[in-house]
């Protein structure tokens, strides 16, 4: 098999190759956690479905000084790697195709409102993100027209606005998680892992050993497992903590016992990264 890329939304229209349809949606960059997707994305539509990758890099979800103009655009490799995972079709419209001339939200655009849970966490560190990030999704759904979208739970606030965005405006595609693929010390994979030099990447490994910390006490509380993690990074030197939390897995404040989803982000050197985990929290 190898996989078709295309460019319009009327060539996709065109391609239509029957069957269910799943889409996963990426800024490119491609790694073995987009794989996992699109693996994922095939055990959900069968031989007979169609899976499509998505390839965008959404200029409405940078703020200015973010790394828009930076962001790895590797789409020869993007292709190959989605087709050995069992892509079908890569779509990657430019911003004229998304947008249209204006290659972005213009004064009058009608777009999507996260809500107060798009203005916690990442919402609070980067204002305006998860509007770009919800309006280019459903953008990119009505071009697609998917049955089953699947999202990594790497950006773990983004599934769960992306849940909530599809439940409350009624979009009628199931959206499915997938857990974080991660390297063997427990480092989440990311496109802007490329990023890191090899003594930034050295200090980001106290990022997943901080999340190991905090679930290893979770028994003990949300106030112990949060200690735990903190312990973990106060002691490693050049990483800028912006947040450590626990939640409910809705984002909601954290139960007293139960499942709950602990959350962070952290700047090492000009990156910044972010992960998660579940956890479980009382005896």
């Amino acid at each position: 098999m190898t996989a078709t890329l295309l460019h319009s939304a009327a060539a996709l229209r065109d391609a239509d190759a029957g069957g269910r349809r799943a889409v996963v949606m990426t800024m490119g960059a491609l790694h073995d956690g987009h794989a996992e997707l699109v693996r994922s994305a095939r055990r959900q539509v069968g031989p007979d479905g169609t899976v499509i990758v998505t390839v965008f890099v959404n200029p409405t979800q940078f703020a200015a000084g973010e790394d828009f103009t930076r962001y790895p655009r590797t789409l020869d490799d993007d292709v190959r790697l989605a087709d050995e995972a069992g892509a079908d079709i890569v779509f990657a419209p430019d911003a004229v195709e998304v947008y249209g001339p204006a290659q972005g939200f213009r004064p009058d655009s009608v777009t999507v409102d996260a809500g107060p849970l798009g203005d916690i966490l990442e919402g609070a560190a980067r204002p305006g993100h998860f509007r770009g990030v919800l309006s280019v999704v459903l953008t990119l759904m009505g071009m697609t027209r998917p049955e089953i979208a699947m999202f990594g739970e790497k950006d773990y606030q983004q599934l769960v606005l992306v849940r909530r965005m599809v439940d409350d405006l009624s979009v009628g595609v199931r959206i499915i998680g997938v857990p974080t693929v991660r390297e063997a010390d427990g480092f989440a994979r990311s496109s802007r892992n490329r990023y890191l030099s090899v003594e930034e990447r050295a200090t980001a490994s106290a990022v997943p050993r901080a999340l190991a910390a905090v679930a290893a006490a979770a028994a003990d509380g949300a106030d112990a497992a949060l200690a735990a993690g903190r312990d973990v990074l106060d002691a490693t030197p050049d990483l800028d903590l912006d947040y450590l939390v626990i939640t409910d897995p809705d984002l909601l404040p954290a139960p007293e016992h139960g499942d709950a989803r602990v959350l962070v982000a952290a700047k090492v050197g000009a990156t910044r990264l972010i992960d998660n985990r579940a956890i479980r929290l009382g005896r």
